[in-house]
């Protein structure tokens, strides 16, 4: 797995850009990995924290992975002091555990699997992030089918 190691200070976006805390990638670096900025990456900071997270596009060619304030919390940093890093391609393209409750779904409904799996890896994730919010199992199950549904609908008006 293709990775890379690095040292920089944390920076942060404009207010009107999201305010986020973040670590520049350089398009160089990631140029290197396989799947080039389509690449899932694994945020290691200070060899303490990881996460998973995606790249974003600064806007000059370069690209940045956002850092959240929870980690900078846990590892007692702020803006502008140095972190050591190491990003790794996530094996793993979704970059997120599928809950069981969608797994066996998409195992009970062969077309609604058809539907998931033409989806894009952005629009799977979004349906996972919006079942994950959601405590009843029903409440997922029907979130699920109403997703897939009107992904479906859109596929055929497409």
């Amino acid at each position: 797995m293709k990775s890379y190691r690095g040292e920089q200070t944390i920076k942060q976006l404009e207010k009107r850009k999201g305010g986020y805390f973040y670590l520049k990638i350089d398009a160089a670096i990631i140029n290197q990995f396989s799947r080039k900025r389509a690449t899932r990456m694994i945020c290691t900071l200070d060899g303490n924290v990881s996460y998973r997270c995606g790249l974003n596009h600064l806007g000059d060619g370069n690209f940045f992975v956002i850092v959240a304030a929870k980690y900078l919390d846990a590892l007692e940093k702020e803006l502008g002091d140095q972190v050591y890093y190491q990003i790794e391609e996530d094996p793993d393209q979704l970059g997120v555990d599928m809950p069981e409750v969608l797994t066996v779904f998409l195992e009970q409904e062969p077309e609604l699997r058809v539907i998931f799996n033409k989806l894009t890896d952005g629009k799977k994730r979004s349906l996972i992030y919006q079942i994950l919010k959601i405590k009843d199992i029903d409440a997922q199950i029907r979130s699920i089918r109403d997703f897939l549904a009107e992904q479906r609908q859109r596929m055929r008006n497409t």
